[in-house]
């Protein structure tokens, strides 16, 4: 089996709802469609990297190669886990809990698209709450950082729903633009002052959480 060779490939996060996983070759195709039909309204700028401003093609590419990288560079000491979020075996978006020397700082960051069909439903929020409760309860993380535009108003209610405080901005540039972000920070003792849905992790075996460098 394949999560013989690849341990995160056995790793499953069920929500009330949702089940979030890696996703197969088959199921990968679908969320790069997804991609390229859209994930935010137009005229919107949710990402700091530009990838949804091409053309449907170009997001399809984005999302296969974006998800193929994360797979190809992985280490115990920078991993990036993309997970697709599916509801009764749907594809709806991907979520990505990503953590650089963790064994050690003990921090995740996370990110997340859904496809504009599934937005305004709460899908997202529960699917970020699965990731998180990964993280929090399964492998030992102090603290989740995210990084939101300030006009970004879904992403920062979701962000604030989950317990997360404020923790500074930040400012990049994309092209010739300065772009302000808030950083955002939820610490491990605040997210277990929260109500969450129940969550349940499978597949977390000795050589998975080696592979997070635990």
């Amino acid at each position: 089996m394949l999560a013989d060779l690849w341990p995160t490939y056995g790793l499953t996060i069920h929500t009330p709802r949702l089940e979030l996983r890696l996703p197969r070759e088959a199921e990968l195709c679908a969320l790069a469609r997804l991609a390229g039909e859209g994930v935010h309204h137009p005229g919107e700028r949710p990402f700091l990297t530009p990838w949804t401003e091409g053309s449907p093609a170009e997001r399809e590419s984005s999302v296969l190669r974006g998800f193929w990288s994360d797979l190809a560079e992985w280490s115990p000491t920078d991993w990036g886990l993309q997970l697709g979020v599916f509801l009764d075996g749907r594809p709806l978006g991907l979520v990505g809990l990503n953590g650089r020397d963790f064994r050690v700082v003990r921090e995740v960051t996370t990110w997340s698209w859904l496809g504009l069909p599934h937005h305004g439903r709460g899908h997202g929020t529960e699917a970020r709450a699965g990731l998180l409760a990964l993280a929090f309860h399964h492998l030992g993380a102090h603290a989740a950082l995210s990084t939101v535009f300030q006009d970004n108003h879904s992403s920062q209610a979701v962000s604030r729903k989950l317990g997360y405080r404020p923790d500074g901005i930040s400012v990049d540039a994309r092209g010739d633009e300065a772009l302000v972000s808030d950083r955002l920070r939820l610490t491990r003792a605040a997210w277990s002052a929260g109500d969450h849905p129940t969550v349940t992790v499978t597949g977390l075996t000795a050589d998975c959480r080696a592979a997070f460098g635990l």
